[in-house]
């Protein structure tokens, strides 16, 4: 497969612009050597030998083709409470402010950009150990990659996975796997009945309603530029209730970004009323 050995500035042009038009992330030259590793594994699978005839098939309609490449070209990378101050906050201080305001009604709660999905049950772990009933919680868990959230819905990892996880909460919520299943651990199911996971690019019209009272959306902006952050975090801040919060990622700012969100810890934000 000769022709497919390199991916010229033209393709990856048509790369980027594709990219940045279907899913607002932007892939700058550095990236070039990312998408051709990625993209190449498309080719072979579908016997193509050439990256402009590949793009012309994404290109042309194939609806099927179009979400292989949106999955092959987004980042997965995550763990079970990672950036464990953001749970700290939310089961304590955000939590104590949302029930002063809400006292009976359930939490609703949105994880923006999932993956596999240790945030989301990072998340339900968190406030189902801090809360009277797994039924006051509503989570939805959200990501582009339609094979990650297939994934994050059954429940299932590698036991290697958890070692982050405080024991006391492993022997809570995991199950351990014996015979054929050694060396994996599930999700209880009284846990995954707090989380709806579906597939969903934040640029497309949102089916949920609101008001939620907390969106997580960490790692994800670093992706956009600073007219597509705004557009994302004003859409947050319209679909949240008033006061309502934000967590995004420890490499992530708002500043000059947004007015609707005002500073409250690091990385946490709060709704400006």
């Amino acid at each position: 497969m000769a022709a497919s050995d390199r991916l010229s500035e033209r393709d990856f042009r048509r790369v980027a612009r594709l990219t940045q038009e279907r899913t607002g992330i932007m892939l700058n030259e550095s990236k070039k050597e990312l998408v051709f590793s990625r993209l190449s594994r498309r080719l072979r699978v579908l016997g193509l030998d050439a990256f402009d005839t590949y793009l012309d098939r994404v290109e042309g309609g194939d609806e099927g083709e179009l979400e292989e490449f949106i999955n092959a070209l987004t980042t997965n990378l995550t763990a079970f409470f990672r950036e464990p101050h953001h749970f700290e906050m939310l089961g304590g201080p955000v939590l104590e402010e949302l029930r002063r305001a809400n006292p009976t009604g359930p939490l609703k709660v949105w994880s923006a950009g999932c993956s596999t999905g240790e945030e989301p049950y990072s998340i339900a772990m968190t406030l189902a150990e801090a809360l009277p009933s797994p039924e006051d919680v509503r989570i939805l868990a959200t990501d582009i990659d339609s094979r990650v959230v297939v994934h994050a819905d059954a429940g299932v990892y590698d036991a290697k996975r958890v070692t982050g996880i405080q024991q006391a909460r492993q022997k809570r919520w995991l199950l351990r796997g014996t015979g054929a299943n050694e060396g994996r651990v599930k999700i209880r199911d009284e846990l995954r009945a707090m989380l709806n996971f579906r597939q969903l690019n934040l640029f497309d019209p949102w089916p949920m309603k609101g008001p939620l009272d907390v969106i997580f959306c960490r790692n994800t902006l670093i992706y956009f530029d600073k007219p597509t952050q705004k557009q994302l975090v004003e859409r947050f801040a319209q679909l949240l209730r008033p006061e309502g919060y934000l967590f995004i990622g420890h490499s992530e700012s708002l500043f000059r970004v947004t007015e609707d969100f005002r500073l409250l810890e690091q990385t946490l934000y709060r709704r400006a009323a």
